[in-house]
C-alpha cells in the first residue's frame, strides 16, 4: 500500500519560512513525478510545484522565487522550501506522487500551512 506522509506544517508570519516534507513508501521512486499541491478555504486544489525524477522543476507563477522544490530519492522523500510565505500562501497542502509509466497517481493526508500575523 502506498502512503506519502506530510511534515513541517504550521503557523508561521508573513516573511516567514517553513519546509514541507513528504516521505513515500514506493518501492521504486525514481519512477515517480512528485509535486505538491494546496487547497484553500472555498478553493479548487492548486498546483504549487512539480519535480521530475531527473529533477527538472515547475512551478505555479504565485510561488515563482520564493519557494523551491527538491527531491532525495535514496530517502525516497521530497521537500518544499517555502521562504517570503505571504497570508495568500494559507492553505492544505498535499504531496503527490505519479508513477511515469502507468500513471498511478498518489495523495498524502496534507498538511496545514497558516500564514498569520
Amino acid at each position: 500500500q502506498v502512503q506519502l506522509v506530510e511534515s513541517g506544517g504550521g503557523l508561521v508570519q508573513p516573511g516567514g519560512s517553513l519546509r514541507l516534507s513528504c516521505e513515500a513508501s514506493l518501492s521504486v521512486f525514481s519512477i515517480y513525478a512528485m509535486g505538491w499541491y494546496r487547497q484553500a478555504p472555498g478553493k479548487q486544489r492548486e498546483l504549487v510545484a512539480t519535480i521530475t525524477s531527473g529533477g527538472s522543476t515547475n512551478y505555479a507563477d504565485s510561488v515563482k522565487g520564493r519557494f523551491t522544490i527538491s527531491r532525495d530519492n535514496a530517502k525516497k522523500t521530497v521537500y518544499l522550501q517555502m521562504n517570503s510565505l505571504k497570508a495568500e500562501d494559507t492553505a492544505v497542502y498535499y504531496c503527490n506522487a505519479r508513477n511515469v509509466i502507468s500513471q498511478n497517481t498518489y495523495w498524502g493526508q496534507g498538511t496545514q500551512v497558516t500564514v498569520s500575523p
